[in-house]
């Protein structure tokens, strides 16, 4: 496994980071035993970091695949806004992830610099959380030119996570040339950066080798996450960053795990998810509906549901 440096100050770790959102509660397609399996199943191949946040509902998964493995490097998020509520997400990823020091804690999805303004009680704890040793890399992710921009220039960030691939599907505010020109600005400053939703949320799964391609080419990304959620998906990713043939049977199983958000019939209509959604990906017509072009399949819409209409299936 191609091993990289994160940026001017941060670690060395794989060239892909296991994106556990695919074996999370929060996406639902396997089961948590099925999940840590999986899991467990890339560290053995060589992964040795992982991407989480406190929204996935995963932290006691990766706590039982991980244990024993001090030396797997953990990346969490949250959505926190004030002191106080860091002070809680950071408790609560130490104790739950049964680590005294936290690898790397991000701002999840910051859109711009009056987004990380308005989150400005929540980065100065993660500062002082960095200081006494609680984590030991912050930064931030986000689907927007303007948050990589301004992450770029946040006082004591080391890694940004932001959407890229080679269609820029997923990104909130702007184009891919504005987006590979941000990435670029934060690269100069030092920063570390592992892209995400390579694959464009399942829609460039039709042509994987040039999608990894894309990503490996632009300089200034040194790693990138990618959501597994099968020994076959890990075997077939490893397979195609190694540039090694792949199967033609471990292809077309892979293949035939295309997924979708299923809306459930039992949909009240209330438009929740669609506030939740970044991609503007869903809309009314007495129900909720989703345009599959523009859905990402993050699931965040599912969160937020009352009646637990949404999922990935």
């Amino acid at each position: 496994m191609r091993q990289v440096k994160l940026g001017l100050w941060g670690p060395e770790v794989s060239e892909v980071c296991f994106g556990s959102l695919a074996i999370s509660p929060l996406q639902g397609r396997v089961t948590e035993e099925e999940g840590a399996s999986v899991l467990k199943y890339a560290l053995e191949r060589g992964v040795n970091w992982i991407d989480t946040a406190e929204i996935y509902d995963n932290y006691a998964q990766i706590a039982a695949a991980t244990k024993g493995h001090p030396e797997v490097r953990i990346i969490s998020k949250s959505y926190s806004v004030t002191a106080p509520e860091m002070r809680q997400s950071l408790e609560k990823a130490r104790t739950s992830l049964k680590r005294d020091t936290l690898d790397f804690f991000l701002l999840h999805e910051q859109e711009n610099a009056l987004t990380l303004q308005g989150h400005s009680e929540a980065w100065e704890e993660l500062l002082r959380a960095k200081e006494k040793g609680i984590v030991r890399w912050i930064g931030i992710s986000t689907h927007a030119v303007a948050g990589v921009r301004a992450g770029a220039l946040q006082p004591g960030l080391d890694v940004i996570h932001p959407i890229l691939n080679y269609q820029g599907l997923g990104i909130i505010d702007g184009n891919l040339n504005e987006m590979l020109a941000a990435i670029s600005f934060a690269a100069e400053l030092g920063i570390g950066i592992y892209a995400m939703k390579v694959f464009g949320g399942g829609h460039l799964t039709h042509d994987p080798e040039k999608a990894v391609a894309f990503v490996r080419s632009v300089q200034g990304v040194q790693a990138f996450a990618l959501g597994m959620s099968s020994r076959e998906e890990v075997d077939y990713n490893l397979l195609l960053l190694a540039d090694h043939e792949i199967p033609q049977e471990l292809r077309e199983i892979v293949k035939c795990r295309k997924r979708q958000l299923y809306i459930a019939d039992w949909c009240q209509g209330c438009g929740l998810c669609l506030e939740a959604c970044p991609q503007g990906a869903l809309h009314l017509e007495k129900v909720a509906v989703v345009d599959p072009e523009a859905c990402v399949l993050c699931g965040y819409c599912g969160r937020v549901c009352p009646h637990f209409c949404l999922k990935i299936v």
